[in-house]
């Protein structure tokens, strides 16, 4: 499972649509229309389903500092 994700048009930067699904199950899916408020520019974006894609990774887990095994000792 994966946030839905769509490029901001007026920022270029990546934003989440609110929906989770996984890409299997969202590439079967029928084409549709959507909006999504954007929370980087605040504008509302207009968005059809084959302008989105799946990420599946979370992106704040690689930005987190993860602790070695013999950190803890």
């Amino acid at each position: 499972m994966g946030a839905v994700m769509i490029k901001c048009p007026d920022t270029g930067r990546d934003i989440a649509t609110g929906i989770v699904a996984d890409r299997e199950s969202f590439n079967a899916t029928p084409v549709f229309f959507a909006r999504v408020l954007c929370p980087i520019c605040q504008n509302e974006h207009e968005w059809f389903a084959q302008q989105a894609w799946v990420c599946e990774s979370d992106p704040a887990a690689k930005r987190r500092p993860t602790q070695s095994p013999s950190a803890s000792l």
